[in-house]
């Protein structure tokens, strides 16, 4: 019997290549692994996938009865449907613990880095298991990725480590030139819709019972989306009636000019306040600084529930 990898809805690179990496280590351990997703994927992760040929991981959304290993997050939230009737043989991820819970023991990897590949490294390493070039080259990918080439709060130097070790793998010189292609086609924004936008990289929260939605898109220049912000905040108002979501936002994440601008949609505007100290203008702000979502929001933001 198979057991399938994958990581959260809505996946972003560290999902699709996490669910590549983790497969190929665990069939190297004797398991028989294969990698999945349960969404389609960003045009950023086709970029890695076509430079390093990649395979796309074929989409699951159904595991009931079936062994997983979760790549990437641990909310019940950003799970298929059934996940409960799963087993749930082990997570790998660098997000805080989130409310899935198992009923029989599992192998757990979760620390305090900027990127699931990252651990995944960690593995390899104390699996003493040889990286392949192509499935180091998406690594490399996802982690420059998640940690925003470096910029980000959450990168640590086990992950400048693993990308300067990895891009001697895949043979790659400049892998700041490589990320900088990887975030331009990440911003390609030309004749997407609203919902497209707001679903790139989103994720559902439970907070104390109420249900809450955040988005983020990382681009190289935010302000080529200034024109269509009222769409985007049209579709966020959909989004929230369709899902039944206390607050729904969305972070407009400029990686040059690092910070991000929040748009929101909420029931109570004043725990956004509260939580960023900061004054909404047309239920939107400026964030300096604010480069991630899970140690810049959602530590501040929960707390407000």
């Amino acid at each position: 019997m198979s057991t399938y990898v994958f990581g959260h809805t809505s996946p972003d690179s560290d999902s699709i290549v996490g669910a590549i990496s983790l497969s190929y280590l665990k069939n190297q351990l004797g398991e028989d692994c294969i990698p999945t997703r349960q969404g389609e994927i960003s045009a950023e992760t086709q970029f890695i996938l076509d430079k390093f040929d990649g395979t796309l991981p074929e989409l699951k959304t159904s595991v009931a009865g079936e062994d997983v290993y979760i790549i990437d997050f641990s909310d019940k939230a950003q799970a298929p449907h059934d996940i409960m009737e799963a087993t749930i043989l082990g997570i790998v991820d660098h997000h805080k613990l989130g409310d899935l819970t198992t009923s029989t023991p599992l192998e757990c990897w979760i620390r305090p880095i900027g990127c699931s590949n990252t651990v995944v490294y960690e593995m390899y390493k104390a699996y003493d298991v040889e990286i392949p070039k192509d499935i180091a080259g998406m690594m490399m990918c996802a982690i420059l990725s998640d940690t925003v080439i470096f910029k980000s709060p959450t990168c640590t130097k086990v992950d400048t480590k693993a990308v300067k070790e990895l891009s001697k793998i895949c043979g790659v010189e400049d892998y700041k030139q490589v990320a900088m292609d990887m975030f331009i086609a990440k911003s390609q924004v030309d004749g997407a819709s609203a919902r497209n936008l707001n679903t790139r990289d989103y994720k559902a929260f439970e907070m104390n019972g109420n249900k809450v939605g955040i988005n983020q898109l990382e681009m190289v220049d935010i302000s080529v989306l200034d024109s269509r912000i009222d769409e985007i905040m049209t579709d966020m108002k959909a989004m929230k009636e369709e899902e039944g979501l206390h607050t729904i936002i969305v972070l407009l994440t400029d990686i040059m000019k690092e910070g991000s601008t929040l748009l929101t949609v909420s029931d109570d505007e004043s725990k956004i306040e509260t939580a960023f100290n900061c004054k909404l203008e047309n239920s939107q702000v400026w964030l300096d600084g604010v480069l991630s979502r899970k140690k810049q929001i959602i530590p501040f933001l929960q707390p407000q529930f």
